[in-house]
């Protein structure tokens, strides 16, 4: 992939267009010309970000709607209630499951010290199980989110690192569920699932599914 990137990055310096790639060689940060390095971890991002964070809330979130047929029948008799399954799927399935940042500053966490210059590990897999933040945090509900006042998920991360690509990931899994849920009511897991083995990224390597074909 970074082979490939850089051969683009040669390609749009001499020749640039109206697309992505040109603007990215030919941006600037902080009045400098960006950097082939800083180019290449950009065009990474912007793949992968875009990619395996999505497909595995789809493969997921498929998984969570087998698991609990109560939760998508619910979504089969009211197709309204997909935006709130989306928001339950990410805080659910939690795509990337931890970060790691430093402190910029001493401070205390539950009675936790944390001093400047510390490393510190967020798992998003345990915040989006928060018991003050959510009623019945380990039961997935379809429902959760089409009620007031609830909690945001943290999937997409919070503050200045949230995801920049969250509205268009939400656009997807709704139009993905809405459009496979109509076509395919009945679809489900059948067999058994295997996991990737990671503790970074949650996703599944095999998940065979059956279905009734449309008629």
């Amino acid at each position: 992939m970074a082979g490939y990137a850089a051969g683009l990055w040669q390609q749009r310096l001499e020749n640039p267009g109206a697309d992505l790639i040109s603007m990215l060689a030919h941006s600037r940060v902080n009045g400098e010309a960006m950097t082939f390095p800083t180019y290449i971890g950009t065009f990474i991002l912007l793949v992968v970000g875009g990619n395996e964070t999505t497909r595995n809330s789809i493969s997921g979130g498929l998984l969570a709607l087998s698991e609990n047929p109560e939760e998508r029948r619910k979504l089969l008799d009211d197709p309204s209630l997909i935006p709130s399954a989306v928001q339950e799927i990410v805080r659910w399935v939690s795509p990337v499951l931890h970060m790691r940042r430093t402190a910029t500053e001493d401070t205390e966490i539950r009675v936790q010290k944390i001093r400047k210059g510390d490393k510190v590990v967020m798992w998003y897999a345990s915040g989006n199980r928060d018991e003050d933040k959510w009623d019945d945090p380990f039961r997935f509900d379809v429902t959760r989110y089409a009620k007031p006042n609830v909690a945001t998920q943290l999937g997409f991360g919070a503050g200045q690192h949230s995801c920049l690509g969250s509205r268009l990931a939400e656009l997807q899994l709704k139009v993905l569920f809405e459009e496979l849920l109509r076509r395919f009511p009945d679809i489900h897991v059948s067999g058994p699932v295997r996991r990737m083995r990671s503790n970074f990224i949650y996703g599944l390597k095999e998940m065979p599914v059956a279905y009734t074909p449309e008629g």
